[in-house]
């Protein structure tokens, strides 16, 4: 069999413009983050740690159905480090507790597409 063009054999493996939209997605999100007001910055940080803490091979972030309970004092923990670092007196208990569910719940939730998406399926 004879071809017309030649194409080097590493050319038919690999797109490299396969994460671009990986890329483009992170430095957007990058954007609206810095769009934060300083409290939800703070409690972004804090639940970042946390998750980075929780990112490994057989984490129960990446359970198929994680624990709520442990998700509750997760965010529990977050709020009372940021509070302890910084002066947060305006806000109530309540609503800073659920920003910090929220923050922590999308964070989780992002992570867990991204190695969706980078290893085909949940370790279980």
């Amino acid at each position: 069999m004879i071809y017309k063009d030649f194409y080097p054999f590493y050319a038919s493996f690999a797109n490299p413009m396969l994460y671009r939209g990986e890329m483009e997605l992170e430095e957007e999100f990058s954007l609206m983050k810095s769009y934060y007001p300083e409290t939800a910055r703070k409690i972004q940080e804090k639940v970042e740690e946390e998750c980075d803490l929780l990112d490994y091979e057989g984490s129960r972030m990446y359970d198929e159905y994680p624990d709520r309970y442990m998700l509750y004092h997760l965010g529990k923990k977050i709020v009372d480090e940021v509070k302890q670092e910084a002066d947060l007196e305006t806000m109530s208990d309540s609503l800073l507790g659920d920003l910090a569910e929220v923050l922590l719940f999308h964070e989780i939730s992002r992570r867990r597409c991204r190695r969706r998406r980078c290893r085909g399926a949940f370790y279980r």
